[in-house]
Parts: structure tokens; C-alpha cells; sequence
């Protein structure tokens, strides 16, 4: 495992770290016992970033976590990501102190810590990260030594460099990034490693897509959101498939299987380009799965891409994929 430098405190954390989303809910059934099988493979296996949220099966994730923490002693070892803002009485209009100090309460009990690792605001109304009162109130949280940093989970360019503008305090931010959405390259990056604002990429396999596992006949389960949300029925469809269109993003991911260098899978080859990036300071693919957990943190031992094929990829993104993103980008 490789460790990178975090945010304004450069706290050390994995490269490699795991998503927590599918131990709550929207990813199809996970029972508890595979759920802290795959916890434990991820810290065998070098992880020590876990990214959870509190509205992911309405605080099953994080109970999951701190219940594993606790009982194996790992409290101080690993880094908990969380968010908040779209969970209980907050989204869209009601991020008061009151609210969001309620919401960090539940999330220490759950977490079973006396202060969380990082809160990050979890896909606010861009409305609400243009005013002044969020901020100040997680600027608060710090000071009071409820939360020890601060972050935003954002959908879009606007947003990042809104959030980075915004609060000069801010650790991190949360981004879609994979080989279908490279935007942040060019818009972020920089400016994220000037200001020392860590990036957490998320959806890095573009929900599946980037294995590519699936065909145009590949189903889901009606409680994983690849079902009820592909169209952007249920959230941002940007969560999903990256915001392409299912039979498009499977094409798209058929194409890019002649360009797999020997040796590797689809899946590695994008999830290493991610990690080629030195701004990236952790990527957060998810498992449902022990296997998967143990592949996805063997990638930090990879050798980097070659530069003819991250240019591959650039000119990829740019003549076959961008045009047809849906969401905000």
C-alpha cells in the first residue's frame, strides 16, 4: 500500500481507501457478516480510509464501522470519512446549527468515537455552500473538538472551486472522477494541491461500468440504485453509471478493453490511471465482496500507466465520452 499526505494537517491515509455505500444500502442485499469480513480484508489489506455517510441505510454504514472498530481496537488506526446534509431534517433548507450539531451527535455515537476523523457536507444545495452560516458552523465543530476537519462531497466543477473559494479551512473534497469524467484534471487539481485541499475520487469504476463485466442484458436487483436511479429518477445521476446512459457506458467500456495493457484488467487499468494522478489524495472504489476488497487495494502496488496511454485515455474522454455525460459536471 502506498500512504499520501491529507489535507492541511497531512494526516497519512492510504491511497487506496474503501467506499462504505453498499454496507448501508443501494447496492443490493449485504448481510452483516460479509460486510465486516470485507471491512477486515480492506485493513489487512493496507486500507486505513474508510468514506461512509450518514444517510447510507439511514446510519447502518457507519454503525457497521464503529461496531468493527470497536471490537477490533482500530479506533485510532483508521480514518473515518463521513457526510452530512442529506440525511434527517437538514436537505433541503435546514442546515442550522441546531440541525447539523444533532446530526454530528448521531454520528459519533454511531461511529463510537468521541470525534469524527472528517465530516464532509454531503451534496448540499449549491445555494446553501454559497452562504456563510454552514461554514461557520463546522468552522465551530473544529474549534469545540466535535470534528477534528472538514470537507464537501460536491457534484460539480462550480461547486469544487465554490467550496475551495468559500472556506479556507476546508481539508477536502469529494469528487466523481474516473476515466468517463475527467473535468477535474484541468479545472481542480492545481488549485487543490496549492491550497492543500485533499481529493477523495469517488465512483472510480463508474458503477461497475469500468470492470467491464457488464452487457446491454445485465440487470439489477429493484434495492440497487444502478436500477431505480440510472435515469436519475431517485438523485443525481451523475452517482450512477457516471451519468451515462447504461447502453452507451457499456459500449464505451467495451472499447476501452483493446487498450488494457498485459498483464492487467479493465478495472485495474482504471483505477491506477486514477492513482497516476499525484492530486488524487485517496481513491474509494467500493466491494461487496472480500475479493474485490483485497483487488481493489493490491492497485497502489501497480506500476503507473505509460504516458502514451494516459494520452489514449485523454483523447478517449474527449472524442467518445464527454458529449454524452448527463448531470451537473
Amino acid at each position: 500500500m502506498q500512504f499520501n499526505p491529507f489535507g492541511k494537517d497531512q494526516s497519512k491515509i492510504s491511497r487506496v481507501g474503501l467506499g462504505c455505500w453498499q454496507l448501508g444500502s443501494d447496492w443490493g442485499e449485504l448481510d452483516l457478516g460479509e460486510a465486516k469480513a470485507i471491512l477486515k480484508a480492506s485493513v489487512d489489506s493496507g486500507v486505513s480510509f474508510f468514506d461512509t455517510a450518514d444517510v447510507y441505510g439511514g446510519g447502518r454504514s457507519e454503525e457497521i464501522i464503529g461496531s468493527f472498530l470497536s471490537e477490533a481496537g482500530l479506533q485510532d488506526e483508521i480514518f473515518v470519512a463521513t457526510k452530512l446534509g442529506r440525511f434527517g431534517d437538514l436537505y433541503p433548507d435546514n442546515y442550522t446549527s441546531q440541525s447539523v450539531r444533532a446530526r454530528v451527535e448521531e454520528s459519533l455515537t454511531r461511529l463510537k468515537t468521541d470525534a469524527l476523523d472528517l465530516v464532509q457536507l454531503h451534496c448540499i444545495p449549491t445555494d446553501v455552500m454559497r452562504g456563510d452560516e454552514v461554514w461557520s458552523i463546522l468552522e465551530s465543530l473544529v474549534e469545540e473538538g466535535k470534528i477534528k476537519r472538514f470537507g464537501a462531497s460536491v457534484e460539480s466543477m462550480e461547486e469544487a472551486l465554490l467550496c475551495i473559494e468559500k472556506a479556507p479551512g476546508l481539508s477536502s473534497l469529494q469528487i466523481i472522477f474516473n476515466i468517463f469524467r475527467q473535468k477535474p484534471i484541468r479545472k481542480l487539481f492545481d488549485l487543490a494541491q496549492k491550497k492543500q485541499v485533499g481529493v477523495i475520487a469517488r465512483v472510480p469504476l463508474a458503477s461497475g461500468l469500468l470492470s467491464g463485466k457488464f452487457s446491454v442484458d445485465t440487470t439489477f436487483g429493484a434495492s440497487d440504485h444502478r436500477n431505480y436511479n440510472k435515469d436519475g429518477a431517485a438523485f443525481n445521476v451523475g452517482e450512477t453509471f457516471a451519468g451515462l446512459p447504461f447502453e452507451k457506458g457499456v459500449a464505451l467500456a467495451d472499447q476501452l478493453k483493446p487498450m488494457v495493457p498485459d498483464g492487467l484488467t479493465l478495472a485495474q487499468m482504471a483505477l491506477r490511471w486514477i492513482l497516476d494522478y499525484d492530486a488524487v489524495s485517496v481513491v474509494i472504489p467500493g466491494a461487496t465482496r472480500v475479493e474485490q476488497a483485497r483487488g481493489n487495494a493490491a492497485i497502489a502496488d501497480l506500476e503507473p500507466l505509460s504516458p502514451e496511454l494516459h494520452q489514449s485515455l485523454r483523447d478517449f474522454y474527449k472524442n467518445e465520452v464527454r458529449d454524452h455525460i448527463r448531470g451537473p459536471y
